[in-house]
């Protein structure tokens, strides 16, 4: 149903659509290695738009993932899920919306109303940028996005009685928006608000030419994954084919423009999400939100959006377990503020008056459980999270028989002696819960600075040291500790950062929450291997 004969017979019986020969080997190979890079690039393609998926378009032309990416990217000049012509619109609104209220975001269904589609590889949900604009801005404001890509902004602007400069360096993503925004809205909905054709252009996020000083109302931006997908072939100035260090040094070319042109006071939405390399996290996410801060913005806000599309059992999971990595399930959504008075948000003031802090052990209390945690994001009851945090440590992290060491810093400790002659496998420090503001945090912070510096001992016979946070309110901003704390640590060199793992409840949106703010509902675990060496 709906693949022709011929590339049913290349599926089914192995037969080489060019010269229709029936092959024992590998068809890929065949095609490459008689016909040439021409056509089996072709053949490829032709597979695509005959409907064969993914996986059997893998295996029967013996290429990866991001080889059949590369393809499709060379010969459309974007990379798409789906080459096919768009489906028709069934309605102009999602279903049962409801705006989020705490800083855990999650769609299961990443919605498709309008011409939203995932077409377009890596777009965002349109739930994300619909919560922003509605939270952020008021009709007839202008909304930015620069990193366009497949107009999933742009789309969300036009339905939402937004105006919207929408650009991209990618010429073929600007004809794809193009295409996604030729639709009319309903007469039903005109009486509700007035509809604006989104300005869609060719640009750099870096040089906003064109647009004036403290023009724009709202940014609202996806920018791509230093290195992890690619979104065009060979494009200058793509920063998707960037590796991340050089693409952090023209994220802030970005930043200074988004400061450049955004109006005081108004708020700067950007999703960026961490990356692996050699089974390490390598944190992009928390690297861009402080390049952002370097360059004048106050941080608003820092959601947590979860990805569903993580396998969590059978061969993932063996592979989790067995290479001791986690997969990476969540994505980060700072919401910046341009200040309306230039200032230093973030004191370093906190190397004074430190508070003192404990050492206790305990073994981690076993609890029933189908199986450890395998991905970025542990979500679990009200109540369990401290104990269910110390049963997946001690699994993942910690030696049968061995002990998990806690250094609780808090307001009544003792110090504690390089000279206790502790071994243990894991060195987990809590924050405790009189870090609520400010002043206590940067005072936990000078505290673990300290303690680290001092059982440096203790640490060269432990596996890892595990530091669990939470980001802190103040009055006008967030506070963000575990970025603050990867900062503080960067000077240990024999701390290798291991894994972010993002801690909820399992309330994913509570609302009856009213409040400006979001609600906080997440943790951090800042897992560190120790490195001697």
């Amino acid at each position: 149903m709906g693949v022709d004969l011929e590339v049913e017979e290349m599926i089914d019986g192995n037969k080489c659509p060019i010269c229709k020969i029936r092959l024992k080997g590998n068809l890929g190979l065949h095609i490459k290695k008689v016909h040439g890079k021409e056509k089996f690039n072709e053949a490829v393609i032709k597979a695509k738009q005959n409907g064969m998926s993914d996986i059997k378009i893998g295996d029967k032309f013996g290429i990866t993932f991001n080889q059949l990416q590369s393809i499709i990217t060379a010969r459309y000049g974007i990379n798409v899920s789906n080459i096919n012509n768009r489906k028709p619109m069934k309605r102009f609104a999602p279903k049962e919306f409801h705006e989020e209220q705490t800083t855990v975001w999650s769609f299961r269904n990443r919605g498709s109303w309008a011409t939203h589609q995932g077409k377009y590889r890596g777009n965002w949900s349109p739930f994300i940028p619909r919560n922003v604009i509605l939270k952020y801005s008021k009709q007839g404001e202008t909304v930015l996005d620069y990193f366009v890509g497949g107009g999933t902004t742009a789309i969300e602007a036009k339905l939402l009685g937004r105006k919207c400069i929408a650009i991209d360096i990618n010429p073929a993503a600007v004809q794809l928006t193009k295409e996604n925004l030729s639709f009319e809205k309903p007469l039903s909905l005109l009486d509700e608000e007035t509809v604006y054709e989104p300005d869609v252009r060719v640009g750099d996020a870096r040089v906003l030419s064109g647009i004036s000083d403290e023009s724009i109302d709202l940014i609202c931006a996806h920018p791509p994954y230093a290195g992890i997908i690619n979104y065009s072939s060979n494009l200058k100035g793509d920063l998707s084919q960037l590796e991340a260090d050089e693409f952090l040094s023209e994220i802030r070319e970005v930043a200074k423009e988004s400061f450049r042109v955004l109006k005081p006071g108004r708020k700067c939405a950007i999703l960026i999400g961490d990356t692996r390399k050699k089974r390490r996290v390598v944190p992009i996410g928390f690297r861009t939100i402080n390049v952002f801060l370097e360059e004048g913005f106050g941080l608003k806000e820092l959601v947590i959006k979860r990805q569903h599309n993580c396998k969590t059992t059978g061969f993932w999971y063996a592979r989790s377990i067995e290479y001791n990595f986690l997969l990476l399930a969540h994505e980060y959504l700072p919401i910046f503020e341009k200040p309306k008075k230039v200032k230093k948000l973030f004191s370093k003031a906190y190397e004074r008056n430190a508070l003192p802090y404990k050492v206790s052990s305990r073994r981690a209390r076993k609890i029933k459980s189908d199986g450890i945690e395998t991905t970025t994001v542990w979500i679990f009851p009200e109540g369990e999270s401290e104990r269910k945090i110390e049963y997946n440590l001690s699994e993942r992290f910690v030696v049968e028989g061995k002990k998990i060491y806690r250094l609780n810093i808090n307001k009544e400790g003792k110090g504690i002696s390089d000279k206790t002659g502790i071994k243990p496998e894991l060195i987990y420090v809590f924050q405790d819960d009189f870090v609520e503001d400010a002043r206590s945090l940067n005072k936990f912070r000078a505290t673990l600075i300290k303690a680290v510096s001092r059982i440096v001992k203790n640490l060269q016979s432990s596996k890892y040291l595990i530091i669990n946070v939470k980001d802190i309110r103040g009055s006008k901003y967030v506070y963000p500790s575990a970025l603050l704390v990867l900062n503080d640590l960067r000077d240990f060199d024999f701390l290798r950062l291991k894994e972010i793992i993002v801690v909820t409840s399992n309330h994913d949106n509570d609302r009856s929450i009213k409040d400006d703010n979001l609600f906080i509902n997440h943790r951090y675990l800042l897992v560190f291997e120790t490195n001697f060496e």
